[in-house]
């Protein structure tokens, strides 16, 4: 068994383990079903098998152990009959289900399939719902709009900033760098201090916005953070924001998990789906020009139907 599975509690415990081998948006919407296993199955270790870099996130959730999971393609890292729970939380396709399969779990919690008894699954739904009704229909209370983090072991480098997050995973929900720089120095005019954020790989369009922005007379380079944080340290400058203005990623969960305003910017997923829960956010796209397709390079027309005076306008009206 994996050394990283062994760490977590006492071996004579009865194992749970949860496969979602997704991104950090992914598991945020999760959380209101972890915290429902969590309650529900408390003489239980409960094991998260996703992505090797979520196990930050993990730890501000709670109470949830790690195993590292890059994807699908191999079975998971268990010895047969080890788990006594195994729940689909990644989704209803042949990949995930032979997975769980595998695991020869004494009880398995997932949606109807191939003899499987449960919830059929549908479209349409939040996703912090989808899987609350999953562990609804198994007799588990859990309730969607548990969706709050702990929080982070450490502090926002920049309390109080406005953060604009430029990355996303895929090309189809990348807002152009030109319009973050116009908004970066509209707000920064307005009194905002700004932050740019992203990942290693989104690095380069942090950099790319904050020269733009230098053309127009705003001096950003203090304020490119994309690439050199930790998961902890971005969720803290998340936590401790004035305001966020992102694509449908990671940050604009956090933002929900945090309660921060913000403005989320959505191009191929539905909003209905992935958008924020009630609260200080608003959702800015184009429905009737949505694409839908996630995995493409380009953007998609909802996202880029969305304007800078659109983003300017949701934050007055956020009153940020």
């Amino acid at each position: 068994m994996d050394t990283a599975l062994n760490s977590h509690g006492d071996q004579d415990q009865p194992l749970l383990l949860a496969l979602r081998a997704l991104k950090l948006g992914d598991l945020l919407v999760a959380v209101p079903a972890l915290r429902g296993l969590r309650r529900a199955f408390p003489e239980h270790r409960i094991v998260y098998a996703g992505p090797a870099w979520i196990a930050e996130a993990l730890e501000l959730v709670g109470g949830i152990g790690h195993l590292p999971t890059p994807g699908l393609d191999d079975p998971l890292t268990v010895p047969h009959g080890a788990v006594d729970v195994a729940v689909n939380l990644h989704g209803n396709g042949p990949e995930s289900r032979l997975r769980i399969k595998e695991l020869g779990a004494n009880r398995v919690i997932a949606h109807a399939s191939d003899g499987l008894d449960g919830p059929s699954w549908i479209t349409g739904v939040p996703e912090r719902e989808r899987w609350t009704r999953l562990l609804n229909w198994h007799g588990i209370d859990a309730d969607p709009l548990d969706y709050r983090l702990n929080r982070p072991a450490v502090s926002s480098p920049r309390p109080g900033a406005t953060v604009i997050h430029v990355g996303a995973a895929y090309g189809s929900r990348l807002w152009p760098v030109e319009r973050f720089a116009d908004v970066a120095v509209q707000l920064a005019a307005a009194g905002h201090d700004i932050v740019l954020t992203g990942g290693t790989s989104e690095r380069a369009r942090a950099e790319e916005t904050a020269a733009l922005a230098k053309l127009k007379g705003t001096n950003l380079d203090d304020g490119v953070l994309a690439g050199r944080q930790s998961l902890a340290g971005f969720a803290a400058t998340i936590a401790e924001a004035r305001l966020v203005i992102s694509a449908d990623t990671g940050a604009a969960h956090l933002a929900s998990a945090y309660e921060r305003p913000s403005v989320v910017l959505f191009g191929p997923a539905p909003a209905e789906e992935w958008g924020p829960p009630p609260g200080p956010h608003v959702v800015l796209t184009a429905v009737e020009l949505r694409r839908g397709d996630v995995f493409s390079a380009e953007p998609d027309p909802a996202l880029m139907a969305v304007t800078v005076h659109d983003v300017l306008e949701a934050v007055e009206q956020l009153g940020c």
